[in-house]
């Protein structure tokens, strides 16, 4: 039995798909006016990671992720280039793409962008305006708040209690401080590809109302599961239920799934403080392998500090991790079709019921490290069967499950070259050419096991 921690409701609940084993899931995807960050990958890889462990028990999913490809970040860094928000968007669409492969993440059913939809939005807000919920103002529509009455039930925040705290002033085209925008009028001096035609004249959407859409179109009026950061929690995902429920008349969303902030040096990463981390700077430094591994180190609910320490002690963890397939795969090449041993069968039910109890990646991870130590510890013995079945557990918890590809096996023929070298140098007890020739290797990169049966292994250094 999966269970969930939902936002709404702030429990943890028996994940019940409306369908049997059909799960439907929206996840709010990235602004596209700057390079990837951090921030971006930990939500990513958080849901990924829940998508996987969904395949795994048995149930399909359709799975959107949306492009705001216009927004006011996108138009004032076009007009610091000096050309148009659409080719700023495409840029940074691909970057998306470009550093989640690397991380490894799989893709979603579809991608949807809000510039390819403004037929859908604009019937959307009608919608609204034809049941009282929106109304519009010179040329912008806004929605009404106050007309819906469980306004702040995600956020837990009370309306009157905003409106007495409130330190905005008011708009005068705002019926209300906290109304929202759906529709913005183009201005004057803004180019010509951020504006449609719409019934309350040239402008384009606000930013909320796209998810709402969205996720309608693609999975219906209510979905499974709607995920993204803890800061997305108000007033994004507040405006969304306040949108949908208003428009449909029906529950927005089963499942609300928040993930955890990213702190550096145990403050909150932002641009402002100058401790902000793209994913290609970070890359440059560690590999993307290590990243992800980082990224599971914690529960996905619980902040996670980002500094060099967590990195060396991610990167130490799963070049164990490494050295031990490495000598595995060196031991028996295949991988068994499946799992039968009875101890490696109760292993592995462990490790997803793990995974099972809100996804717990933290403590998968402890599962992993446990078949670490069985494989080091049996590698010698001449149970064939065993090490393959201990082979594909691994590879089933670290790649299928948590989504860390396997470390490289090949290696180029210069190193190949040197191995078989230095094997024969230990052959012959030449040991300080074969130790010359262990420098060399490490100077090329790659850590070096002797084992007991005179074999040699070769680990990529992370």
């Amino acid at each position: 039995m999966i269970k969930v921690y939902n936002t709404l409701t702030n429990k943890k609940e028996e994940f019940k798909p409306q369908k049997e084993k059909e799960v439907s899931m929206y996840v709010c995807g990235v602004t596209p006016y700057d390079s990837v960050h951090l921030g971006h990958a930990r939500a990513y890889v958080v849901f990924d990671v829940i998508k996987r462990h969904l395949l795994k028990r048995g149930y399909s999913v359709t799975h959107i992720q949306n492009f705001t490809d216009i927004d006011d970040k996108i138009i004032q860094r076009a007009a610091q280039k000096g050309v148009l928000p659409s080719a700023i968007a495409n840029l940074y669409i691909e970057d998306y793409f470009t550093q989640t492969q690397k991380l490894n993440v799989l893709k979603a059913n579809r991608y949807p962008q809000v510039t390819k939809m403004i037929p859908e939005i604009i019937s959307f807000i009608k919608t609204l305006m034809d049941k009282g919920y929106a109304y519009a103002k010179d040329g912008d529509v806004y929605f009404s708040v106050e007309k819906f009455k469980d306004y702040g039930k995600l956020s837990k925040r009370n309306l009157e209690d905003m409106k007495a705290g409130a330190r905005v002033s008011v708009n005068e085209d705002k019926q209300n401080a906290f109304d929202f925008a759906l529709w913005k009028k183009t201005k004057e001096d803004q180019p010509q590809d951020i504006s449609w035609e719409s019934p309350w004249g040239k402008g384009r959407p606000g930013w909320h109302i796209e998810c709402s859409v969205m996720s309608s179109a693609f999975l219906g009026d209510t979905i499974d599961i709607h995920g993204g950061g803890q800061d997305l929690i108000f007033p994004h995902h507040e405006n969304e239920i306040a949108q949908s429920q208003a428009a449909t008349g029906k529950k927005f969303v089963n499942y609300w799934i928040h993930n955890g902030f990213v702190t550096v040096n145990k403050e909150k990463m932002s641009k402002s403080l100058g401790n902000f981390f793209t994913l290609k700077d970070i890359f440059e430094k560690y590999d993307p392998r290590i990243i992800r591994y980082y990224l599971l180190t914690q529960h996905y609910k619980s902040p996670l500090d980002f500094s060099d320490e967590a990195l060396n002690a991610a990167k130490n963890s799963l070049q164990g991790l490494d050295d031990a397939y490495l000598r595995l795969s060196s031991a028996v090449k295949e991988s068994s079709d499946k799992i039968t041993q009875a101890d490696l069968t109760a292993l592995y039910e462990t490790f997803l019921e793990v995974l099972d109890d809100d996804f717990n990646s933290e403590k998968a991870l402890a599962y992993l490290h446990e078949v670490k130590n069985l494989i080091l510890n049996e590698l010698f013995k001449t149970d064939i069967q065993r090490l393959s079945q201990l082979k594909k557990l691994f590879e089933d918890m670290l790649l299928d499950s948590l989504g860390v590809t396997l470390p490289a096996k090949t290696l180029s023929n210069e190193l190949q070259d040197l191995l078989n070298l230095r094997n024969a140098a230990r052959k012959e007890r030449n040991w300080q050419e074969a130790d010359r020739l262990r420098k060399i290797i490490y100077e090329n990169g790659y850590n070096i096991t002797d084992n007991k049966d005179g074999t040699s292994v070769l680990t990529k250094k992370i």
